[in-house]
């Protein structure tokens, strides 16, 4: 299966920006679908980044975040060729991860 993240780190010798695509569909439990049933609740519960074996972001959501969230931020001490992990874990249990080289 491919994974749902899709990033990019770019590293200015200061500071490395990160930019993070997820496809998930972050259901509230509050709308319907076309027949008129409620759709169940399903959304990201926590997104970890880690450089260096530390966590340089954590985001603990609930379910207002929007379908597909993007994410960006920055940290400082990310060196070209370092490795950022990310991962993610869902109300269902469901769960993604990747690494990326910070460019």
């Amino acid at each position: 299966m491919a994974s749902t993240i899709r990033v990019r780190a770019t590293s200015n010798g200061e500071t490395t920006e990160v930019q993070v695509l997820i496809q998930h569909p972050m259901d509230t439990g509050y709308v319907k679908d076309a027949k008129g049933e409620i759709i169940p609740p399903h959304y990201i519960q926590q997104l970890t980044f880690e450089h260096g074996g530390k966590a340089v972001f954590i985001a603990d959501w609930g379910s207002g975040v929007s379908k597909d969230p993007y994410v960006k931020f920055a940290f400082k001490n990310g060196k070209k060729g370092d490795d950022l992990k990310i991962a993610w874990i869902d109300n269902k249990g469901a769960t993604d991860a990747t690494t990326a080289k910070i460019q």
